[in-house]
């Protein structure tokens, strides 16, 4: 599972990393993908939607498994 994470992952980091930010996977349980932002990306008043937009919406459509992200 984390493999298929860290794939959908690296789908998404050219784009953050344009931009001067960066996304880390933490962990999955239950269905939740724990994610810390990390450059620009963590002081970003759009962070809140690149996340949800952004990373979650790639991560449910390459894994069904996936419920939700949450930054940690």
């Amino acid at each position: 599972m984390d493999e298929k994470i860290l794939e959908s992952l690296n789908k998404i980091r050219p784009g953050l990393q344009a931009d001067g930010g960066d996304v880390e996977f933490v962990s999955f349980e239950d269905g939740v993908v724990k994610v810390r932002l990390m450059g620009a990306c963590s002081g970003c008043p759009m962070a809140q939607m690149t996340l949800k937009m952004g990373i979650e919406r790639q991560l449910k459509k390459d894994v069904p498994e996936v419920k939700e992200v949450v930054a940690v």
